[in-house]
C-alpha cells in the first residue's frame, strides 16, 4: 500500500497463518453520488483534498472521480446509463445506494454544521492483491457461486485506459456493503511504476500527502460480519482499543474497524492522516464520515 510495494502475501500467510493476511491492503473505498462535481467540491472545500479525474466504466454504466492517497483512493461514482447500470452487479449496488439516500433524505453536512452540496450513499470497499489467482485459490473461493477472475477497464478523459481484474467471494454481490478484491494491471494507466512513484508524495491542498489509515463500518450484527469477512478475506478481528465493543482487523498497514450500528452513526467512517493537517477536519458526505488529522 502507500509507500511500499505490493508483494503477494499468500505464501507467507500459509507459513504463518495468524501473522499476516492474504491481501496487501485496502485498495479503495467507494460511494455513490448523484453529482460528481458537487461531491468533489465538498471534499475539496471541506477537507482540503484534491479530487482528480476518473473516467467511464462502459460495461457498468457508471462514471467516477478519484482522490488518491498513494496507492489507495476514494472513488466517487455516479450513474451515467441507467440501463447498463441496472444490468451490472456494480451498477446495481450504486443504484441501491442512491435510492437509499433519497429515501433517507438529505443527510450530508460539513464540520460547520451546514449541509453539503451533495448527497449519496456508501457502497463498499475493495482489498488489493498483486497475485489474485493465488490469493483466491488460497481462500477457497473457487467452486459453486464463484464467478472467476473478471477483467475490467475504465476509459480516462485523456484517452488512456486503466485495466484490472476483480474477484468476488461467492455470494458477495447479495451483501452490503459490497466487498471484493482487485489486481491492477501495472502496464496500463495509473499503475505503472512511474505513476505510482509520482503520486506517493502527492501534496494535497491541505498542505501535505494523505494516507488512508482506517475504515470503520457500522454493522447490525457484529458476529455475522466478522465471520463473513474472515471467510472472504481472512480478516482476523480482535477487540479494539477504542472500546465500545468495536473490533479491529489489519489488512496490510491499514485497519478495518467494525462497530455495532447505532442511531446517528454513519455507515462508514474513513480516517485519513496527513502531516500537512494543522487541525482535525470532518465531513459527512454520501453516507460516510471523513476525518483528516495529523
Amino acid at each position: 500500500m502507500p509507500g511500499s510495494g505490493r508483494g503477494s502475501l499468500a505464501a507467507t500467510h500459509r507459513a504463518v497463518p495468524y501473522a499476516l493476511g492474504v491481501f496487501t491492503g485496502l485498495d479503495h473505498v467507494f460511494f455513490a453520488v448523484p453529482d460528481l462535481d458537487a461531491a468533489a467540491e465538498a471534499l475539496e472545500s471541506g477537507l482540503g483534498l484534491r479530487v482528480g479525474p476518473g473516467g467511464r466504466h462502459e460495461a457498468w454504466g457508471t462514471v467516477n472521480r478519484l482522490v488518491w492517497f498513494g496507492d489507495a483512493y476514494l472513488e466517487l461514482v455516479a450513474v451515467e446509463d441507467q440501463g447498463r447500470a441496472a444490468a451490472s452487479w456494480f451498477g446495481q449496488a450504486v443504484l441501491e445506494a442512491l435510492a437509499s439516500s433519497l429515501a433517507d433524505g438529505p443527510s450530508s453536512s460539513s464540520a460547520s454544521g451546514g449541509p453539503s452540496s451533495a448527497s449519496g450513499g456508501f457502497v463498499g470497499f475493495v482489498v488489493a492483491s498483486d497475485d489474485l489467482a493465488t490469493d483466491v485459490a488460497s481462500l477457497g473461493w473457487e467452486g459453486p457461486g464463484f464467478g472467476g477472475l473478471v477483467a475490467g477497464s475504465r476509459d480516462r478523459p485523456d484517452g488512456r485506459t486503466v485495466r484490472w481484474r476483480t474477484a468476488r467471494p461467492p455470494g458477495a454481490e447479495s451483501h452490503r456493503p459490497l466487498a471484493f478484491a482487485i489486481e491492477h494491471d501495472p502496464a496500463a494507466a495509473e499503475w505503472t511504476p512511474a505513476e505510482r512513484s509520482a503520486r506517493a508524495g502527492e501534496v494535497h491542498p491541505l498542505g501535505g500527502p494523505v494516507r488512508l489509515v482506517r475504515l470503520e463500518l457500522a454493522v447490525p450484527t457484529l458476529p455475522i460480519v466478522i465471520d463473513r469477512l474472515l471467510r472472504w478475506f481472512d480478516l482476523r478481528f480482535r477487540p479494539s482499543l477504542s472500546g465500545g465493543g468495536a473490533r479491529d482487523a489489519e489488512v496490510g498497514g491499514q485497519t478495518v474497524r467494525l462497530r455495532r450500528l447505532a442511531p446517528g452513526l454513519p455507515a462508514a467512517t474513513v480516517v485519513l492522516r496527513s502531516p500537512g493537517a494543522t487541525e482535525e477536519r470532518m465531513l459527512d458526505l454520501a453516507g460516510c464520515r471523513f476525518l483528516v488529522s495529523a
